[in-house]
């Protein structure tokens, strides 16, 4: 009596695809570790936030921000704002990323001296 195997015990193909998806989590691993361990990386949802904030001044011309100057913020900037308000941490993270070209903008657009 001899029990019949799946063709995947008798040949090696199941063993090349457990290889494959081990290197590739090895891999995600390897590559989540050094963006992790990057400077930019402490606070990435809010990296994403800034370079959110800093293509808006650099796609904006100087007449929107202007405009958008002197209206109310958003529910979301407020709480965003309240945020950096509560940790000094992020709020330099934050600062340190958008600081540069928010100034260079304005500058350009006569918004400070």
């Amino acid at each position: 009596m001899h029990q019949k195997l799946p063709p995947s015990i008798v040949t090696n193909e199941g063993h090349e695809e457990e290889g494959v998806i081990k290197r590739c989590y090895l891999l995600a691993l390897v590559l989540g570790l050094l963006f992790v361990s990057g400077s930019d990386a402490e606070y990435p949802i809010l990296d994403r936030i800034a370079e959110k904030v800093i293509q808006k001044y650099q796609q904006s011309s100087c007449e929107q921000l202007w405009e958008q100057k002197g209206q109310p913020k958003s529910r979301k900037e407020q709480e965003a704002v309240q945020i950096l308000r509560n940790d000094p941490e992020r709020r330099a993270a934050f600062m340190n990323k958008v600081a540069a070209p928010i100034a260079n903008k304005m500058f350009e657009c006569g918004m400070i001296p």
